[in-house]
């Protein structure tokens, strides 16, 4: 499945068109390369959107067969993973003050 398509259709991103911008934009990696819209993916791939203010990435448990899903079975389809860099940095700002 497209990165694009995946990104909207488990509800990571409210429409494919907002994907595709971002994609665009180059603020999506999948397993540490800038990726494009037309990217497939498979499961076991590391999906990292960097928004302003950190990122967030994503860990592809399965790939859905339908255009969307519904939002109570999101964990089935998507793990979020902790980034230990963001945290220890948000540590390390809030130990000095």
């Amino acid at each position: 499945m497209r990165v694009d398509k995946w990104l909207s259709a488990v509800n990571v991103v409210k429409r494919r068109t907002v994907a595709t911008d971002m994609l665009k934009s180059g603020v999506v990696y999948v397993n540490g390369m800038q990726a494009k819209a037309s990217k497939n993916i498979v499961m076991g791939d590391v999906v990292t959107i960097e928004y302003l203010k950190g990122a967030k990435s994503y860990r592809v448990l399965k790939i859905p067969a339908t255009k969307t899903i519904p939002k109570s079975q999101k964990d089935e389809y998507v793990e979020e993973i902790d980034n230990a860099m963001q945290k220890g940095e948000e540590d390390e700002c809030q130990s000095t003050i």
